[in-house]
């Protein structure tokens, strides 16, 4: 596998490279946690398909396909799906707002007393998002190197996070288009057909396969429910994916941009469940989890396999980077910035310069790459943190963020209100029903929802002035963010 190791190499030392030239581009705190609000559509494209499409989405689609078939396909197709809603219904409205994270939103809209809440719950969830994307490394460096758990967490963990803290969002920007090329050719253009070849082709998948496998609803309606509760809602209001649509140029960008990743997406699930299929023609007694990794492994030449596998570590990458800007620039700017801001005086915070924001959210990347890496270590399963997470992100946050983007009656007192007893309620129901039950978020959306309509409409309506501050952002006219002359807009 000598040629695979160089393969692997080459990749991995181009990524610390692009975090490298990233960190002479990243000289403003825009440019730094956002890439400058300057990516144009085919860069946005890439890297929102390449942060949604994790580790998850590439390795453990195969495995539903071969535990379930072409239905095994679900699970990324919701998350294409909830991109799709995300870009055509709501991406232009977000990228006018140019904040930084879901909380400052929630602020400007409500009058500045929602969203400390909402930064404590966003930071969970994009931690324990960064945890599982981290764990995925020792899967794939146990295939390539054959080393310790432990280690294989460190030397993935390392080279993210290194990248990252250089060059913020530019270096990221960069690695995940690079990463969502690799991606296109190692899973798509080579894994897919190789894997169909060597099954015998779609009939010989049939003969040898019972009908359920090639069923479309064939893994369960109560489980696709759970997958659009999850997956699709998610996509809509979670920090990692807001803070790519706050890169975009326009709100042109961020719409049409967001619906071809999404399109990508729904392609790409269908891959997945289909090298599924065919990995159970050849191993039919195989772990679902082992599926990629084995065919991989077995059936691939020489340097294909070294190119899938860095498609299958890139598709990590993608998401770990993703989530750990997202959980540094939440950390820093919800939940940090109001803490000091209680220990300080206006006039010791108030002007402390772009070097200043650029050092400090890096110091937080770096604080947070850390974090992760060492619960990434210490803990052996994630699913159901992970499942926690999403829940009380879906069950807590999806009302008062959506609601504040649709309903103009809506308050913050209906916002905090929804904010506790949809979290509530999820905590409630996941210690009655169970962690991985899908009626405590069914019932905490209940929840929520009743919280925020009945508590809005008691309470006096947000005032006009925090009104008419919101329509001048959600019209694009906030003010322009100080842009470095050094950094050219990309095409």
């Amino acid at each position: 596998m000598a040629v695979d190791y160089i393969v692997i190499v080459v990749y991995l030392a181009g990524m610390l490279a692009m975090g490298w030239w990233g960190m002479r581009r990243a000289r403003s705190k825009s440019e730094f946690l956002v890439a400058g609000r300057r990516l144009g559509p085919a860069l946005y494209s890439g890297t929102m398909a390449a942060i949604v499409l994790g580790g998850a989405s590439t390795i453990g689609g195969v495995g539903l396909g071969y535990q379930y078939g072409l239905s095994g396909a679900w699970m990324v197709f919701t998350i294409g799906l909830g991109l799709l809603a995300l870009s055509v219904f709501f991406s232009a409205r977000i990228a006018r707002l140019r904040v930084y994270t879901v909380s400052e939103m929630l602020d400007l809209r409500y009058g500045g007393r929602a969203g400390v809440i909402s930064g404590v719950v966003m930071w969970a969830y994009t931690l324990m998002l960064a945890v599982t994307s981290t764990i995925a490394y020792a899967t794939i460096f146990d295939v390539l190197f054959d080393i310790h758990r432990t280690l294989a967490i460190v030397l993935g963990g390392s080279i993210v996070v290194a990248y990252s803290t250089l060059g913020g969002m530019w270096s990221i920007t960069l690695t995940d288009m690079v990463q969502f090329v690799v991606k296109t050719i190692g899973v798509l253009l080579l894994l897919l057909p190789i894997a169909v070849v060597k099954a015998g082709g779609f009939s010989e998948m049939k003969a040898q396969l019972p009908t359920e496998y090639f069923d479309p609803l064939g893994i369960g309606g109560e489980t696709i429910f759970t997958y659009v509760l999850i997956y699709t809602f998610g996509m809509l209001i979670g920090q990692d994916i807001w803070q790519r649509v706050f890169t975009a140029r326009s709100d042109r960008t961020a719409k049409w941009g967001g619906t071809v990743a999404g399109t990508y997406c729904l392609a790409y699930a269908v891959g997945g469940a289909v090298i599924g299929t065919a990995a159970k023609v050849l191993y039919p007694n195989l772990a679902a989890d082992d599926a990629f990794a084995t065919i991989v492994k077995d059936e691939l030449p020489t340097g294909v396999r070294g190119l899938v596998l860095a498609a299958a570590l890139a598709a990590v990458m993608s998401t770990s980077s993703g989530a750990l800007i997202a959980c540094a620039t939440v950390a820093n700017n919800d939940i940090w910035s109001r803490l000091r801001g209680t220990l300080r005086s206006s006039a010791d915070t108030a002007d402390e310069g772009e070097h200043g924001e650029v050092t400090g959210n890096r110091a937080f990347i770096l604080l947070m790459g850390v974090a992760v890496i060492l619960t990434a270590i210490v803990l052996n399963d994630v699913v159901e943190a992970l499942t926690v997470a999403y829940n009380l992100l879906v069950g807590g946050l999806l009302v008062p963020i959506l609601g504040g983007l649709l309903w103009r009656r809506g308050t913050a007192a209906g916002a905090l209100a929804a904010v506790a007893a949809g979290g509530l309620a999820v905590i409630g129901l996941m210690a009655a029903y169970g962690i991985l039950a899908t009626e405590p978020v069914c019932y905490g959306l209940l929840a929520s929802l009743a919280a925020y309509l009945v508590v809005s409409l008691a309470t006096k309506p947000t005032d006009e002035a925090v009104l008419a501050a919101w329509r001048e952002r959600l019209a694009g006219r906030a003010a322009p963010e100080p842009v470095s002359e050094a950094v050219a807009a990309p095409q």
